[in-house]
């Protein structure tokens, strides 16, 4: 998703320009819009047109209409999104008042008016436009002296960062430098991945290379992570793949991600958080029921409480048409991060949230 423009005030009243970019996008759009919002976008209205002699003939044009959403419903074979509401702007080929379906198209700019803005909705645009937010996989391409550090989503391979470091040659008597180059490239490799890869995000890293290169960085990084106590890499080691690649270009990542290792790793990595908070809940609430709640009453009060460590809810609780109980339920969500808990928002749409 592209965000074209951004016009929200601080009281939460404004607009939004966006451009969807692939299907599942359309997911996004269906997510933000609620009854009673107002779109603006392009759209096919069938018109009828009366000649002077009385007869009339009907044609279709493209034209821009504002509705006042009434009803959404969403293909999700098709990944089609439709609205359907009353004309609330002038225009010559449609009366004020008038019924419209607007289908949302991928590629097409549309304009979303809220009358306001809560946080879960801003997070979402935040969410669906932030690439880096949907790349769950990251990886490490390298060869002696070369590297690329990529981060991979659904629809495209971003390169975050190119490290290329001389590296001297093993010469008798010069051992040394060839080693003080190495363990500068791999410093190098390591910072890089420190920088771009966001380890919240992130379930799976790749780390591939010809021969014994990635063995060698692999090995180098996490006796670094323990002698400087860096906490993220060791309490992430379980995440690092190690595979082989031709060399330490790009082009070699298509090679890797079609390696059934690699495939089978990286199968719904998306998902694979919410379905281990999932197991974690059913667990607790076998062994210790005292300390897992369900039901809107009781996970209310345990949030009144501040007992809340982990909160899992569906944002289909964030698409109810009555705008008093969406509000209670952006509350919620607000009180348990303010009171450092944690809130993993399942989509109904995957297995987990269902």
């Amino acid at each position: 998703m592209k965000l074209i423009r951004k016009n929200v005030d601080k009281t939460g009243d404004g607009s939004v320009v966006l451009v969807p970019e692939d299907p599942e996008d359309m997911w996004h759009a269906y997510n933000l819009i609620a009854e009673g919002d107002q779109v603006r976008s392009s759209t096919i209205r069938k018109v009828q047109n009366e000649s002077s002699t009385g007869s009339s003939s009907s044609s279709r044009v493209r034209t821009t209409l504002t509705i006042s959403v009434e009803t959404i419903d969403f293909d999700t074979q098709a990944q089609v999104l439709r609205l359907k509401g009353r004309n609330i702007e002038e225009n010559q080929f449609v009366k004020m008042g008038a019924y419209h379906t607007i289908d949302l198209e991928v590629n097409r700019a549309f304009t979303l008016t809220k009358p306001e803005w809560d946080s879960i909705a801003l997070e979402r645009i935040e969410m669906a436009c932030d690439v880096t937010q949907n790349a769950d996989v990251a990886a490490v391409i390298m060869q002696d002296g070369l590297a690329h550090v990529c981060l991979i989503t659904s629809s495209m391979t971003l390169v975050r960062s190119k490290i290329d470091v001389a590296i001297p040659r093993k010469r008798k008597g010069y051992v040394q430098q060839h080693e003080k180059g190495l363990n500068k490239f791999y410093e190098a490799v390591m910072q890089g991945i420190m920088r771009h890869v966001n380890f919240d995000v992130v379930k799976c890293v790749l780390i591939a290379s010809p021969g014994f290169v990635k063995d060698q960085f692999y090995e180098y990084m996490f006796q670094q992570a323990v002698k400087t106590d860096n906490k993220v890499l060791i309490d992430n080691k379980s995440k690092f793949m190690l595979v082989h690649s031709s060399s330490g270009f790009k082009h070699s990542l298509k090679e890797v991600l079609q390696d059934p290792a690699v495939i089978a790793k990286m199968s719904d990595t998306k998902a694979a958080g919410e379905v281990k908070a999932l197991e974690t809940f059913y667990t607790t609430l076998q062994l210790e029921p005292a300390k897992a709640f369900y039901g809107k009453k009781h996970v209310c009060k345990a949030a009144d409480a501040q007992a809340i460590e982990t909160l899992l809810i569906s944002d289909n609780l964030f698409r109810c048409q009555d705008l008093a109980t969406r509000k209670e339920y952006v509350q919620l969500v607000e009180s348990v991060r303010d009171s450092g808990g944690e809130v993993k928002i399942f989509s109904s749409m995957h297995v987990s949230g269902e």
